[in-house]
């Protein structure tokens, strides 16, 4: 039984291990979200961390079944991983907040471009990725505010 599903459950852990791995980097900053200011839409705090885990299982999950039928993961989703890793780090060790922005947008073109890929091997797991370009659009949003205030 466990390989019918160790794909899936490889590719889950390291989605979590990347997205853990970031916050652990960033973790003497997160302060920085309560001290900026923040736009009308902006969540509390506690909300980052559970949508975070959801985008993360989701990534799992969507990248285990492009892998179980490909045999691979094209370098698309690594490269979009490795984004999404480094933009916490941008934005609350760095605190760049318009050099976050930019790379938020980057990372939005990745997910379109994840997307399209995934869309060509199997659907739903194109469809997975939905929530996640969705949430990466909020943070943009999110992000381009805080870099707005931050300037006043």
């Amino acid at each position: 039984m466990f390989s019918k599903y160790k794909s899936y459950i490889i590719q889950i852990l390291i989605a979590l291990a990347v997205g853990g791995l970031s916050a652990l980097a960033v973790m003497g900053n997160f302060s920085v979200y309560d001290e900026v200011i923040k736009p009308a839409l902006a969540p509390p705090p506690i909300v980052f961390p559970i949508v975070w885990s959801i985008l993360y299982i989701l990534m799992g999950i969507s990248s285990g079944i492009v892998h179980k039928t490909e045999s691979r993961v094209p370098f698309i989703y690594w490269l979009q991983l490795f984004v999404n890793f480094l933009w916490p780090i941008i934005f609350f060790n760095m605190q760049a907040y318009l050099f976050a922005l930019i790379w938020l947008v980057l990372l939005w073109v990745l997910i379109i471009a994840m997307i399209v890929e995934f869309y060509k091997i199997n659907k739903i797991a194109a469809f997975l990725q939905i929530p996640y370009l969705l949430w990466a659009t909020f943070a943009a949003y999110l992000n381009f505010f805080i870099w707005l205030y931050s300037r006043y």
